[in-house]
Order: structure tokens, then C-alpha cells, then sequence
């Protein structure tokens, strides 16, 4: 089976990975998104499916626009049996999408309908979900709506980080794909419509997603720092100093919203219902370390408040 593969973040490498080490399919193309300019240096760089599959020595294809007629031209002459994507980042056109026979297929971190969009593995944590998956579908134009191909369940743990789970879903997502494909090939996978009446959406992760609201519960606090950990990142103001905050757990507490119950080797902050202990913390200049040691050197007075 030949195959187009299009993705750009470390969430596709595994997905790349499983169709490389299965002998049915042959990668006759990897399509990225073009290099960036990273980091204070502005130095161009790889995406990291780019770099992956130049190690791999793959032929690579970086497209500004991939719906443009030059570069439809050359997926035709790759001649894909299948196209698969994984968090590409750009809108197929019904062109694009025409050019493979068995179609193209998307690789999603989460139970579709549910959390279409740029970050469900996120917002998925954020919002308290104690199951998510991996789905796989039909690409259609729109986002994340095409009919659903297999579907593969994971709970969520209760302390797991967004990049936790990401790692999860990431591996998971390659054993999906692999045995899609082959369905697909086998004819024994009856694509199923989604159910729009079920469909949620949620956008890209902004920095300011990461600001602690104490005025919600304890466990909905916590939930919002496991799910930006490790971007954007939760994080609070005390005394006018910026505070990332980057581990906690959910205690017994009450108090005005965002006052300091203990800080005193722990650091105890109350929320509208119960109160999260910080576990990890960061303060400007200085590195992430257990909020024990920050508490060393950096003055929290009890019955202060968080904003």
C-alpha cells in the first residue's frame, strides 16, 4: 500500500513509525509543514516530523500551502493508495483529497465527536474528562468531521499532565492507524457518520488559557494545570511577581478564594470549593523546582492572596 503520510508535530512520529515498521505499507512521501524560525535565536529548524523523517530517509515535502495547484500536482505522481494525516495543521481540499483511492485518513487525539480542534488532549484534561482516545477517520473538508473509521479508549489518570497523556496518545495513535489501514484495505471497516448533535470545538491554547481563576473549585484548578502542563503553562500573580505554577493535588481547605492556608514547607492556596496544595512552581529567574525548595528563599506569608 502506498502511502502519503502528512503531519508535523512529535505527535505523528509514532504514527510514521508504525507504518515504517510493517511491511504492507510503502511511504512513498512525508509532508510537513514548512521550517521555522524557533527560540530567541531565530534560527530555522526542522518540525519534528520533518527531522524524523530525514533520518529515516524519507523524501520530504514542506508545502506553504498545500491546496496550491503545483503541489497537487506532485502528490498525484506520488500515485498514494492512501494519504494519512496527524496533526498536519493545514485544510485539505476536496482536490487533495481525491488524489488517494482509499481515501485519507486522519489520526485524532480524542473520542470524536467530541473535542474537534487543534488541542483536544488538552482541553480533554482541562475540562475534567476521565476518558479520552483515539480516533481515526475519513478526512473531509471542514475540521474533524469526516466519518469515523476505529476508535480506542484510554482513561485519564488522575494526576496525568497534558504531556503525559499527549506521549500516551501519541503511541497509541501509531497502533490505531496500523490496524485502520489495514481494515481499509481488507474492506472490513464500515465507516460510521459523527453524530453532530455531539460535536464540541475547541480552539488553540492561547497563554493567557494558562491563568489560574481561584474562584473555581479545587479540582477544576488542578485540572486546568495538568492540562497546559507543559504549554502554556498555569500560572498566578503574587505581590505583583508572575508565579508558574506546575504540579498540585486537590486538599481540604476553606477560605477566601486564592488565600494562603500554609506556607510553611507546604504551600496551601483555598479555591471556591476545597483547596489545592502546590507540589511544583516556578518564580521569575529561577527554575522549576519543588515548591518545598522554592519556600526557602522566596517569602509566602500565610493569609495572603493569589491572584
Amino acid at each position: 500500500m502506498r502511502v502519503v503520510f502528512m503531519g508535523t508535530p512529535d505527535f505523528a512520529i509514532p504514527s510514521l513509525k508504525a507504518l515504517l515498521a510493517d511491511d504492507t505499507f510503502e511511504v512513498v512521501g512525508v509532508v510537513t509543514q514548512p521550517d521555522k524560525s524557533r527560540g530567541r535565536s531565530k534560527k530555522i529548524t526542522h518540525c519534528p516530523t520533518k527531522e524524523f523523517a530525514l533520518k529515516e530517509g524519507l523524501e520530504v515535502y514542506c508545502f506553504d500551502r498545500i491546496r496550491n495547484k503545483e503541489n497537487i500536482e506532485v502528490l498525484q505522481s506520488l500515485k498514494p493508495d492512501v494519504m494519512v494525516t496527524a496533526a498536519y495543521g493545514q485544510i485539505l481540499s476536496q482536490k487533495v483529497l481525491d488524489i488517494p483511492k482509499l481515501g485519507c485518513v486522519n489520526v485524532h487525539g480524542s473520542l470524536l465527536p467530541k473535542y474537534r480542534g487543534a488541542a483536544p488532549i488538552q482541553w480533554a484534561i482541562i475540562n475534567g474528562e476521565k476518558q479520552t482516545g483515539i480516533t481515526t477517520m475519513l478526512t473531509e473538508r471542514g475540521l474533524d468531521c469526516g466519518d469515523i473509521l476505529l476508535k480506542e479508549v484510554v482513561e485519564i489518570g488522575e494526576n496525568e499532565t497534558a504531556g503525559e497523556l499527549f506521549d500516551r496518545l501519541a503511541v497509541l495513535g501509531g497502533e490505531v492507524l496500523a490496524k485502520t489501514l489495514h481494515g481499509l484495505n481488507d474492506d472490513i471497516i464500515t465507516p460510521q457518520k459523527q453524530n453532530e448533535d455531539e460535536a464540541t470545538h475547541f480552539p488553540m491554547l492561547s497563554k493567557q488559557d494558562g491563568r489560574i481563576s481561584w474562584d473555581k473549585t479545587a479540582q477544576e484548578v488542578h485540572d486546568l494545570i495538568r492540562g497546559v502542563n507543559p504549554w502554556p503553562a498555569a500560572f498566578t500573580t503574587y505581590n505583583n511577581i508572575t508565579i508558574k505554577i506546575w504540579s498540585s493535588e486537590v486538599v481540604d481547605g476553606s477560605g477566601e478564594c486564592g488565600q494562603v492556608l500554609k506556607s510553611k514547607g507546604d504551600l496551601i492556596i483555598t479555591c471556591s470549593k476545597g483547596a489545592v496544595k502546590i507540589l511544583e512552581m516556578q518564580i521569575p529567574g529561577k527554575k522549576r523546582m519543588k515548591t518545598a525548595d522554592v519556600l526557602r528563599g522566596f517569602k509566602i506569608e500565610t493569609k495572603d492572596k493569589f491572584i
